[in-house]
């Protein structure tokens, strides 16, 4: 499966936060998530893909040396499980090479039906930690704030649950769309009833990526809306019990 190309928006060679360690980060391109909060609106068009997996593994094994003992590739998005067939090769010749494999997903592809499944049923075999996104723990809101509904991002989040698949759950806070108790607490019950949580992060919404929208003739939908401050941070990390998660702990 060497040849299998695919769509990569950019890399970032020494990421420090998507994953243990030192991480090769690659960015997927294409999404069809439309998160109001999106700080890579550019990534969400489908495009041609360009690159084998073995001509982006190369690239990132110059960084080798920097990882050490526990970083590693990260692949994120966009969607990474939009392209998952170039995920299956990139990480089968990872593996092969002992690399400590990661994807950051929404989870926004993911399906028991066929093909899709048996295939990430393959990627499981091949990938050490899934950082999972949750948007919003409630359907309708969810749908408001992404374009989507979570029904199949919670399946996918209780099925890794079921093979005991390592994962850090992850929670962008934002002001007037994500940040109310009675959410956080419903969040906060339903990460409980997983068994894989290794971490639970609190990501403070920022307005960073809020000239790409611009730049791409698009009307930002949170114009206005100011990030969450510390102690609002802090206070969702209470609520969601952040610190009672193993990685924390260490």
């Amino acid at each position: 499966m060497e040849n299998i190309k695919g769509a990569v928006h950019s890399i970032e060679t020494f990421g420090s936060v998507d994953g243990p360690g030192i991480r090769y980060v690659i960015f997927m391109q294409g999404c069809k998530m439309r998160c109001q909060f999106c700080h890579n609106a550019d990534t969400w068009k489908i495009e041609e893909p360009k690159e084998t997996a073995e001509e982006v593994l190369k690239k990132a094994l110059r960084y080798r040396p920097y990882w050490k003992d526990k970083g590693g590739i990260t692949v994120s998005g966009g969607e990474p499980l939009l392209q998952i067939d170039f995920l299956l090769s990139l990480f089968q010749q990872a593996k092969k090479q002992g690399i400590h494999t990661v994807i950051d997903t929404c989870g926004n592809p993911f399906t028991k039906q066929e093909p899709f499944f048996s295939k990430f049923q393959e990627l499981l075999k091949l990938t050490d930690l899934f950082l999972l996104d949750i948007k919003h723990i409630d359907d309708d809101k969810h749908k408001e704030l992404t374009g989507w509904g979570n029904e199949n991002i919670l399946e996918m989040a209780q099925y890794l649950s079921a093979v005991k698949k390592p994962v850090w759950i992850r929670h962008v806070l934002v002001p007037q769309r994500n940040d109310e108790d009675e959410q956080l607490k419903r969040l906060d019950e339903f990460i409980k009833t997983l068994d894989n949580v290794d971490r639970v992060e609190v990501l403070p919404y920022h307005t960073l990526g809020v000239y790409k929208w611009k730049e791409l003739g698009m009307e930002y939908p949170l114009e206005g809306i100011e990030p969450p401050t510390k102690e609002q941070v802090e206070y969702a990390r209470k609520l969601l019990h952040c610190d009672d998660y193993n990685e924390y702990k260490k």
